[in-house]
């Protein structure tokens, strides 16, 4: 039995599908310091106005001199050069070094143009002036070359690549202060329930805390998206109306929990049906079936399952790829492996499920995986406890011990 035979269940592919398609980027251009920049996506190419490095240089401390001056050089045979002088960093050597004669060079400084070899110096002897050498080494050896690393006119960095602590010295090497970014998303994040209950209340007959406003907004926090937090919103409509609107005029992207399945009467189902354009779906994965996707009149809306790992999983899985395509940064797919299952899982056919586990390397070099243990849609403790989602596919049945499976290990967001 494939998804496509339960009726009514959208694949996951055909759900992001969907959403990428409708959605494009709402953020303007902003410029920011460069140690500013961190999180942000950039909205121009970087191209290289500059060699990096700029001039050749010594990959060490030793002596610049002339391969040829060493070309028969051995411990039976050494050679003795004479120096005339000194290159340091920031100190160039200035002047031409005739045959037969070195320089003293240390790690970073300009090798002369005249020059074409480093010979480190741990392999020669100095007396004074006088240095002495007991092997040949090859031309080029221990110089850095201009342009070496980014060259004039070289694509650095692309347009909608998403800024990490590894490309910010890139961009410093270049001399750029100020980089081209997209601002930050808005979030509204807001929960309706008379049963919800806010932390260090305490908790009456029937009601539970608001754990999801809080796992959205850890996760939404490793985006550098700017939240608004909208609180606890209480079941009656003219109140959940008026938080609506309030959040579509104030965000880019407004985002509940709870309340989306399907014949379950809310009335944030009745007010996005005044205010907004949502579909509301069942989709072929678990957990997390119901979700509610649509825009409002400045906004994109996101209505996650209320219970926790559904809320968490459609978030991570749907809502943060459509945000990040919001935010100007190009979509990457996640990042998968197969690894052998130690444990034996249940599994229907029909749905994609996402089951948690932690994945190891055993003895023999192998990629393993274990669940967690109760894979209820309730059971938060099954995330915590995890490493990576296990992946299996729509189609697939029980899986036995010692079966191939398919992870995603949790990427920053969730780590």
């Amino acid at each position: 039995m494939s998804c496509c035979d339960v009726k009514g269940l959208m694949p996951l592919s055909d759900a992001l599908q969907k959403m990428q398609s409708s959605l494009s980027n709402v953020c303007e251009k902003i410029v920011l310091p460069l140690p500013k920049a961190l999180g942000f996506t950039l909205s121009e190419n970087i191209i290289s106005e500059k060699n990096v490095p700029s001039f050749n240089n010594s990959a060490m401390d030793g002596y610049a001199l002339h391969a040829s001056d060493l070309k028969n050089c051995d411990a039976g045979n050494p050679v003795h050069l004479t120096q005339i002088g000194k290159s340091f960093a920031g100190a160039p050597f200035e002047g031409n070094t005739p045959k037969g004669s070195c320089i003293r060079i240390m790690t970073g400084a300009v090798v002369p143009d005249d020059l074409d070899c480093v010979v480190m110096q741990e392999r020669t002897v100095a007396e004074s002036t006088k240095i002495t050498f007991n092997h040949a080494p090859k031309q080029y050896n221990n110089v850095r070359f201009a342009g070496e690393d980014l060259s004039i006119g070289q694509a650095v960095l692309q347009q909608g690549h998403k800024l990490t602590p590894r490309d910010i010295p890139l961009l410093a090497s270049l001399g750029i202060p100020n980089v081209a970014v997209y601002r930050q998303l808005k979030v509204a994040v807001l929960s309706s329930g008379d049963e919800l209950t806010s932390l260090g209340e305490p908790l009456q007959q029937g009601q539970i805390y608001d754990t999801n406003r809080y796992s959205i907004m850890a996760l939404l926090s490793r985006l550098n998206v700017e939240i608004i937090d909208f609180g606890i919103i209480k079941d009656d409509y003219e109140t959940i109306k008026q938080a609506m609107v309030s959040a579509d005029q104030q965000a880019d992207v407004v985002i509940t929990s709870g309340g989306v399945s399907v014949g379950e009467a809310d009335f944030i189902k009745e007010v996005l049906n005044e205010i907004g354009e949502i579909g509301f779906w069942k989709l072929a994965i678990k957990p997390g079936k119901p979700f509610a996707f649509g825009k409002l009149k400045n906004s994109v809306f996101f209505g996650l399952p209320g219970n926790p790992v559904s809320a968490i999983v459609t978030l991570y899985q749907l809502a943060v790829p459509a945000m990040a395509k919001m935010s100007g940064e190009v979509v990457k797919p996640a990042i998968r492996f197969n690894a052998i299952c130690t444990d034996a899982l249940s599994k229907a056919p029909g749905r994609t499920d996402f089951q948690r586990g932690n994945y190891s390397v055993n003895e023999q070099g192998q990629l393993v995986v274990n669940t967690t243990g109760n894979q209820g849609s309730g059971v938060f403790s099954s995330m915590s406890q995890s490493n990576c989602f296990i992946v299996l596919e729509q189609d697939r049945g029980n899986i036995s011990v010692g079966e191939t499976v398919v992870i995603e290990p949790y990427s920053p967001l969730m780590d």
